[in-house]
């Protein structure tokens, strides 16, 4: 019987062990797609307890943050909602998750718990009711007084070499520009463009959030289609020169219904005069702006990431109740393969098409995302279409394999741009650790097996690549 998470953890052979260990163990890490705050990392933050860690609160708004993992965690196990997003002492909320825990066998919050607890609290037993009391005195001490654990010191130890967050284009991005500044960070943080609110035209806000675009551009009101594009494009800009090597989409499912600007337009001018349009019109509107969009990321080298397939706050009764990413949410079964596919054959025509990852959080279109980045590729960057990294519900070992097994099948594992914490915890890079022995333990089996030879330069290359190497050149670091 093997130890409990020891150093061969998910290690299940001595290829796998030897590839981690000589190759994929040390590599810096590139978090290209996550949801932590920047003025977090400037100001260097220091958390008070390992429950502000991991369980979150409530924002100056009254808005919820924190780790919808753990909250389900939590749910599952019975926990009364007013120790997981209420006014509980934060003692009484840790001792809950903390009895939740064990049940969670086979879950990746199992394994992302203690390793965390290992890796930055150099803690060797495991988390559970009876170790509670140890484990959050341990912890709040080293999180109260030990330098390596503040905001930045855990960024450092953990070799992270570039963050990209997630924000909206009315961003002022204050705290990136400060960040940029300091010369004492020595990782690089950049923003991400995630444009969302200003394609949901169906959706509740949408006017609202367009006076607060124009306000952004330095204008009064954005009056026409035009006036919209304008100013999207004005705002990419900005993100640019600011170090935006990405930009994000949370669709729903992703649209395709071409229409002249002349029919977006009119559309555009009805939602803002206060008229609900159709589902068709909000597609076409949608489908005109990606295509804008995507032809300005191509032109300022900016990696398009497209996001889809969730059900979000499915749960009508907590999501009222609680706001959006709650831990409400679902995977979805929208067919959109196609409707991807002809996006990018639009921007294909004018050779304006960016280099894009697409994630679904359904993992039944693994196989025809696989299909759809060879019809796209070429000699822009290796790999210019890329399957995205198990996402969300799929981000465990079952979903790592099957998304690795699925692209080394369809299309060139070796160029994959690996993994990403998508998360809004700064103990969350030993999630890249996790991917690691994952993609280690699966490539040391095709050897062990006699599928691939075992020649060292080639699997050096491979492991090195998909750990940093891969994302290094794909971002432009």
């Amino acid at each position: 019987m093997k130890a409990f998470m020891d150093k061969e953890f998910m290690l299940q052979s001595p290829t796998a062990q030897h590839l981690y260990h000589a190759y994929a163990e040390d590599m810096p890490i590139c978090d290209y797609h996550c949801h932590i705050p920047p003025r977090e990392i400037y100001e260097n933050r220091r958390f008070d307890n390992i429950a502000q860690v991991w369980l979150g609160g409530r924002n100056p708004d009254g808005s919820y943050f924190g780790d919808h993992y753990k909250w389900r965690v939590m749910r599952s196990n019975g926990v009364p909602e007013e120790y997981i997003t209420g006014d509980k002492p934060d003692r009484e909320r840790f001792q809950k998750f903390a009895e939740a825990l064990p049940m969670a066998i086979g879950n990746p919050m199992y394994h992302w718990t203690n390793l965390e607890l290992h890796t930055f609290f150099g803690y060797d037993g495991v988390l559970n009711g009876d170790t509670a009391e140890e484990v959050w005195n341990l912890c709040n001490d080293k999180l109260q007084h030990d330098p390596k654990l503040t905001v930045r010191g855990l960024i450092e130890q953990s070799n992270v070499a570039f963050i990209g967050t997630t924000d909206d284009p009315i961003d002022s991005l204050e705290w990136h520009k400060k960040i940029k500044e300091d010369p004492t960070i020595k990782f690089t943080v950049a923003p991400s463009f995630r444009p969302d609110k200003a394609l949901n035209i169906n959706k509740p806000g949408f006017a609202e959030y367009m006076g607060k675009l124009a306000a952004a551009v330095g204008k009064e009101k954005l009056a026409c289609i035009n006036c919209v594009t304008s100013a999207l494009t004005d705002r990419i800009e900005f993100f640019a020169e600011m170090g935006c090597r990405a930009s994000d989409h949370g669709l729903d499912y992703i649209p395709y219904r071409e229409a002249t600007k002349e029919e977006v337009n009119a559309i555009y001018q009805k939602v803002m005069a206060g008229e609900t349009c159709t589902l068709e019109e909000a597609e076409k509107y949608q489908t005109y702006i990606l295509i804008h969009l995507g032809k300005q990321y191509h032109r300022l080298g900016i990696a398009m990431q497209i996001h889809y397939n969730c059900l979000r706050g499915v749960n009508r009764k907590m999501n009222s109740l609680l706001g959006p990413d709650t831990g409400y949410d679902m995977i979805n079964t929208a067919t959109c393969g196609g409707e991807i596919a002809a996006l990018l054959s639009a921007l294909n025509d004018t050779d304006e098409c960016p280099k894009t990852i697409i994630y679904s959080l359904n993992p039944g279109d693994d196989a025809q995302i696989g299909t759809i980045l060879g019809c796209f590729q070429n000699s822009e960057v290796p790999g210019k279409i890329q399957h995205g990294s198990a996402w969300w519900f799929n981000d465990h070992k079952i979903g790592m394999e099957e998304q690795m097994s699925r692209l080394a099948s369809l299309g060139l594992l070796g160029n994959f741009v690996g993994m990403l914490t998508d998360s809004r915890s700064f103990l969350s890079y030993t999630r890249h650790d996790y991917f690691r022995r994952i993609l280690c333990n699966l490539i040391g089996q095709w050897v062990e097996d006699g599928e691939y030879p075992n020649d060292e330069k080639a699997l050096e290359k491979i492991v090195k690549g998909i750990c940093f190497d891969n994302a290094k050149r794909y971002f432009n670091l």
